[in-house]
């Protein structure tokens, strides 16, 4: 039997925050007037100085909490190694900065933080102490594009397995399972002039079960065929944005899920039909359900960075559909009557 829980990434609804058609209150109501269970936040986008937010800003964020009975799941945490022009971050001011990550997740009330892709294994170590004192898991995002054979995802969990510890995992994005490309990104591409044989090459990649970056990966490039087909800026911008979505099989996780603290249950397009067009989830939620996952599933849309010009944002729509469609199909799974 498995334990899972749903949550929201508020990072599904930036566009309502960004354009203030919604507040941080607004969001906290708005999910648990949907029976929203958790909650999910990038600091940096929706707390104002984070990681060293005001007293007032941290007295504002309990009384959401309280108010509207949500649980703090986990901080989506980054790490800008790139800050400054003309060199990297050293490895102790990476470290101290993920140290000021840690506390405020602790003040939240938060018990685990996602690290972004690419965040050097050389930090875990160092780091491992103050996650213990504060209790805050500390968790590689293995994500589309960056998955488990890029060399530093590998180093980091190497580096995992050899501290053995469980304050140290990973966060599985589910976009590593898709298997279509995306619609709305297609649409989008070819609203800027890509051309329809190269959106027809590459949707024939998924057909074939494989995906472009393991594809373009074979060839060392894009294929001679594909090369071929592309004719303008916007033709190029299509391909090269294409290798960010896989097409793995969900027994890539059984070695690591030992290891897996979470996940994002990553969203393009809901469909009429009350599923995600590109990743099935009735497949992943049974995988995870059969593995006895006891953890947080978390919606976390992406659908809305490919919004055709004119046409609405249906943030709030999509999160709820797609929460709709994870709770039933987790009754399913649990013998539960799906109203």
């Amino acid at each position: 039997m498995s334990k899972i829980n749903t949550c929201v990434s508020l990072y599904s609804l930036q566009d309502e925050y960004l354009n203030k058609r919604m507040s941080l209150e607004d969001i906290f109501k708005f999910l648990a007037e949907n029976s929203v269970e958790g909650i999910e936040i990038i600091p940096d986008q929706m707390m104002h100085n984070a990681p060293h937010p005001s007293e007032q800003t941290l007295a504002d964020w309990d009384r959401l909490v309280s108010t509207y009975k949500m649980k703090p799941v986990i901080a989506d945490v980054f790490l800008n190694t790139n800050l400054y022009k003309n060199r990297e971050l050293t490895k102790k001011e990476c470290v101290d900065l993920l140290i000021e990550e840690i506390k405020l997740a602790n003040r939240l009330g938060i018990k685990l933080i996602r690290l972004v892709s690419m965040v050097p294994a050389y930090v875990i170590e160092p780091l491992l102490p103050y996650a213990e004192k504060y209790n805050v898991t500390l968790a590689l995002e293995i994500h589309a594009g960056l998955s488990f054979d890029v060399k530093k995802t590998q180093d980091f969990i190497k580096e995992m397995k050899r501290l053995n510890s469980p304050y140290i995992g990973l966060v599985i994005d589910t976009g590593i399972f898709c298997n279509r490309l995306p619609r709305v990104m297609a649409d989008y591409c070819k609203h800027l002039g890509t051309n329809q044989e190269v959106i027809d090459y590459i949707n024939h990649i998924f057909e074939q079960g494989k995906d472009p970056r393991k594809v373009y990966l074979e060839h060392n490039g894009f294929p001679t065929e594909l090369k071929q087909l592309l004719k303008s800026d916007a033709d190029y911008f299509f391909a090269h944005m294409a290798d960010g979505y896989e097409n793995e099989h969900f027994s890539v996780l059984n070695e690591y899920f030992p290891y897996i603290k979470h996940f994002h249950f990553k969203l393009f397009e809901m469909t009429e039909k009350g599923e995600e067009y590109s990743i099935d989830y009735k497949g992943i939620l049974q995988y995870l359900h059969d593995k006895g996952y006891d953890g947080y599933v978390s919606t976390e849309y992406e659908g809305n960075r490919w919004v055709l010009p004119g046409h609405p944002m249906q943030e709030k729509e999509q999160v709820l559909a797609h929460q709709k469609l994870i709770r039933n199909v987790i009754k399913e799974l649990e013998g539960q009557e799906v109203y």
